[in-house]
């Protein structure tokens, strides 16, 4: 069963969240919540999980990362105190592993099952949590991780099929923060309004958006439908992707699990920067966290580019090439992210040679010319995305 797809979902909601509210109202301690939290999210496991051929290679890929991390915490804790990079290399590699062979051949896994339950929407989430660890043991951050709180991290429910992607360290402060029932009220009221915001967005504006408009287009071509096509698939996408991380950071908010947002009024964005700080925010952090930062300031200590902006510039090219694949090896989503990698640096030049030769002013009225024009960028990258131009 895919989380929030359907009513029925939410009907199985009520067994882990009516306890956690009450648990949450009698003010009890952050380690029963904390236990409420795992048996939760292994309880809707089985719910989710269907049929239980999928059950069970979900806990085969749990062991197998739970083993990764586990050996490289043995690792990192050695008297020697030594941090070679081809070992944390080697278990990155590892780690993503399962995921490239379920992008590149989903028939690698058998029958093709796990592809079918997780594939894009699941195994990727999945994995960033587990890199995201590996990466922080590496720099010092995380010197131990329990088991059991590994299982509720990386198995979170709420998040499960389609995020947020939380941090360890984060998720386990709030996994043990202990919280008043004034506090927990005020979260679980947050929680609430979302999840009717989450009904709102994707059962309601989505819903119509694709009936009316969208489904008609589909079997439309030529300039003018494709032209109408980008703008009605952008709403909703936007609509059908924020109504699923509504429902996911406001059920983790009944739980007492602050996972972080997701969307922050994207549209509204004035340059592609900011639409990026926006748009999908846990999945453009990570990358920018993990893979952009890394790469710049490794490329400046090592001094690999003469340029400090050929740096960043190939570090967007790396960081949104990535970011495409992740989305799936097919060609409309590499050129996606090369797409937007572009646009990433494009926007880096036309700002600095503004401030040289001022084209672009300030005020109310350029902010809004700022925030169309972007959108029509934006809108265009989702119709790459799309496919529709393949």
């Amino acid at each position: 069963m895919t989380p929030y797809e359907n009513f029925s979902f939410f009907v199985y909601l009520l067994i882990p969240l009516v306890p956690a509210v009450l648990l949450g109202l009698l003010g009890v301690t952050s380690r029963v919540r904390a236990a409420w939290v795992l048996l939760s999210t292994l309880g809707m496991l089985l719910v989710i999980a269907r049929p239980q051929s999928i059950l069970y290679q979900i806990l085969a890929y749990l062991l197998y990362e739970w083993i990764l991390v586990w050996l490289y915490l043995v690792y990192r804790k050695r008297k020697d105190g030594k941090n070679r990079a081809a070992v944390f290399y080697l278990m990155v590699v590892l780690s993503i592993l399962p995921l490239v062979a379920v992008k590149l051949n989903p028939s690698f896994i058998a029958l093709g099952v796990w592809h079918t339950m997780l594939g894009f929407l699941g195994i990727s989430y999945l994995t960033f949590r587990t890199v995201g660890i590996i990466i922080e043991i590496r720099d010092g951050l995380i010197k131990d991780v329990r088991l059991l709180d590994f299982v509720s991290f990386v198995l979170f429910f709420p998040t499960l099929a389609s995020g947020p992607i939380d941090r360890y360290r984060r998720f386990v402060t709030d996994l043990y923060q202990p919280l008043t029932r004034q506090e927990y009220g005020e979260l679980a009221t947050q929680g609430i309004d979302l999840i009717f915001r989450g009904f709102l967005y994707k059962f309601i504006l989505a819903y119509l958006i694709n009936k009316y408009w969208l489904e008609s287009l589909n079997h439309a071509f030529g300039f003018l439908p494709t032209f109408k096509y980008m703008y009605v698939y952008s709403l909703y996408l936007f609509f059908d992707f924020a109504g699923y991380s509504a429902f996911a950071i406001g059920v983790s908010y009944l739980l007492g699990i602050k996972t972080p947002q997701n969307f922050d009024k994207p549209f509204l964005a004035k340059n592609i920067k900011d639409f990026w700080n926006r748009w999908h925010i846990s999945l453009s952090f990570w990358f920018r966290d993990y893979i952009y930062m890394r790469f710049v300031l490794d490329s400046a200590k090592k001094k690999r580019f003469k340029n400090r902006y050929t740096a960043s510039y190939v570090g967007y090219i790396l960081l949104f090439g990535l970011m495409g694949l992740w989305h799936g090896t097919q060609l409309h989503y590499i050129v996606y992210g090369l797409y937007h990698a572009a646009l990433m640096i494009g926007f880096d030049v036309l700002a600095r040679k503004n401030k040289q030769l001022k084209f672009w002013g300030q005020g109310k009225g350029w902010d809004f010319l700022a925030i169309l024009l972007t959108a029509q960028f934006v809108m265009f990258g989702f119709l790459i995305f799309s496919g529709r131009l393949g």
